[in-house]
């Protein structure tokens, strides 16, 4: 039974790959006390163990997951990680050069000490710090050395079977050490959440807002229904001269909806308000609280108030809105019945008042009925309407962009400098996140498509990963011994101790940008992953991507260094 069931996950390996996903979500929410290993930690462990029975894993499935992920990240964080790069952007670019000369340091110390050959070394570089390009650029660089041919293809071969051997711990370690004890180590679980939720604040990223569960208890716009009995209506009053008055007074509101008899109405600025009608009124909430004393009684009228409205996001773009006191705006013909909800400037909220002005790229949210809305969006700008839809087509290519420039390589020397595919991946999410961010008729990627991208995107390359390194990883410790996956571990863990002594101590980082640059440092996408599951924020991305791009190109540097060196 167990054979049969063996042979057909090596037969239809997409079967084993949602096992292992399935298996390490389940056993990744496991509690033992207040620690959990997460998703990520727990999907490469089971695709370990999976691996074992020799499942093939082919074709370009993993690097298409792995790309979406972090386009993904980049397109959450682009118009933060632009802002935070005015401030902390040479300060990461510098954490990433000390921490990337301490994996040097590290390896180059281990492989002198226990006498590694060239090709131990690199495979022992490239594994324990997950820079797997060094594979390539190493390779490349020992057959220029003009070694004896014998000698050199003992070499070559040497070099997976040591990088197998250190790269799952060079993985795990940095994931376990970075994502479940990273936190702790810098004061906390719940200090550190409590931190990352301050800066959060901040930069406006990411905000408990997106959660659907969330409700905001103050609402700022207010739509309730009264039964007109003031003597003012002793004689009927048109809608303009009741809103001219109550303006009168102060209080900007509008009549959205009349019942008179058994008849409702959406009603014209000449239309008659009698005695003993039903109005709804609309408007900011700090007017709506004063308003019964010119009106009569607030009542509860379920048919009166049941009708559609429109919420949208507006981005601030033409002339006659900009510079425009909010009060003068108000009493302009085509913001009748429509109420600004909020507003963001550089994605910081903005303070409404009436004499609050209007900058071009400013985001509003605009409330009303949807013909008034519709009428008022052309005169202040472009509409961001929300949807359940994406735009692939925009994925699609601005990947493929990425991409494309990711791979294009410049020699310098015999070293051949360039992002990658999957750093060009993660520069086009930054960019057209942040392009998104001021412009918002394209692009659009609804939360629930990106959190698919991102946590599916990210798993489903660990558990590739998992299953492919296992058989590997068993051979090699066979024919190297197990002394080299503790040289391993220890390359792997002595940096990363480092790195966040640097962060926390010295660059004195927000210990989720702290633990952000520590993954970017060491390329290492599946410990961000687990950070960002841990503190519940995609906040960490911001420094993992000035560092992932510094650390992309100095770690190939220092591993043909210590090759050299060797």
């Amino acid at each position: 039974m167990i054979d049969s069931i063996f042979n057909i996950l090596r037969e239809y390996p997409t079967l084993a790959l949602f096992l292992t996903i399935g298996l390490g979500f389940f056993i990744g929410k496991i509690k033992m006390g207040s620690f959990q290993l997460g998703s990520v930690t727990s999907v490469l462990l089971v695709g370990v163990l999976i691996g074992q029975i020799g499942i093939p894993m082919s074709g370009p499935l993993k690097m298409v997951f792995f790309m979406m992920f972090l386009f993904s990240i980049g397109y959450s964080v682009g118009p933060d990680f632009f802002r935070s790069l005015k401030g902390n952007g040479v300060k990461q670019a510098l954490f990433a050069v000390l921490m990337s000369s301490m994996c040097f340091v590290s390896v180059f110390v281990m492989a002198k000490i226990m006498g590694y050959s060239k090709g131990e070394t690199i495979g022992l570089f490239s594994g324990s710090e997950t820079c797997s390009a060094l594979l390539g650029v190493g390779t490349e660089a020992l057959q220029r050395l003009g070694l004896p041919e014998a000698k050199l293809k003992e070499e070559l071969n040497i070099i997976p079977v040591c990088y197998a051997v250190t790269y799952i711990f060079g993985t795990l370690g940095t994931v376990i050490l970075i994502g479940n004890f990273g936190p702790r180590i810098l004061g906390g679980i719940d200090k550190v959440r409590r931190q990352t939720l301050e800066l959060e604040q901040h930069l406006n990223a990411g905000s408990k807002s997106d959660d659907p569960a969330y409700v905001n208890a103050l609402t700022t716009i207010a739509y309730r229904a009264y039964r007109v009995k003031t003597p003012f209506f002793d004689n009927p009053q048109t809608v303009r001269s009741f809103e001219k008055m109550l303006r009168s007074r102060g209080l900007e509101v509008y009549v959205d909806r009349v019942q008179h008899d058994d008849e409702i109405k959406a009603p014209r600025h000449d239309d008659l308000i009698y005695k003993e009608d039903e109005i709804v009124l609309c408007g900011p909430r700090e007017f709506m609280v004063n308003v019964e004393e010119y009106i009569g009684p607030e009542i509860v009228n379920a048919k009166l108030l049941s009708y559609p409205l429109d919420r949208v996001g507006v981005l601030v773009a033409k002339k006659e809105f900009i510079n425009c006191p909010l009060l003068a705006l108000r009493r302009k013909k085509f913001m009748h019945g429509v109420v600004i909800r909020d507003a963001k400037r550089n994605g910081q909220p903005l303070d409404i008042s009436d004499t609050t002005t209007f900058a071009k790229g400013d985001m509003l949210t605009v409330i009303g009925r949807p013909e008034r809305v519709k009428r008022a969006t052309v005169h202040i700008g472009h509409v961001d309407r929300p949807s359940m839809q994406s735009d692939l087509m925009f994925v699609g290519l601005a990947i493929f962009i990425g991409g494309l420039f990711g791979a294009i390589s410049i020699w310098v020397g015999s070293i051949p400098v360039s992002f990658g595919t999957s750093g060009g991946a993660l520069i086009a999410g930054l960019v057209f996140g942040w392009l998104r961010s001021k412009r918002p008729t394209y692009g659009h990627i609804s939360p629930g498509a990106l959190w698919i991208m991102n946590n599916l995107g990210l798993n489903v390359f660990i558990a590739v990963v998992g299953i492919e390194s296992a058989p590997s990883f068993v051979a090699g410790i066979k024919a190297v011994g197990p002394m080299l996956f503790v040289v391993g571990a220890v390359t792997t863990l002595v940096p990363l101790c480092v790195g966040l002594f640097l962060g926390q101590k010295v660059f004195k980082f927000n210990p989720a940008i702290t633990l952000g640059c520590c993954c970017g440092t060491r390329t290492c996408t599946a410990a961000l992953g687990a950070v960002q599951t841990t503190l519940g924020s995609t906040l960490p991305a911001i420094g993992y991507t000035v560092t992932y791009a510094v650390s992309n190109i100095l770690l190939i540097v220092w591993g043909l260094v210590t090759v050299l060196l060797i």
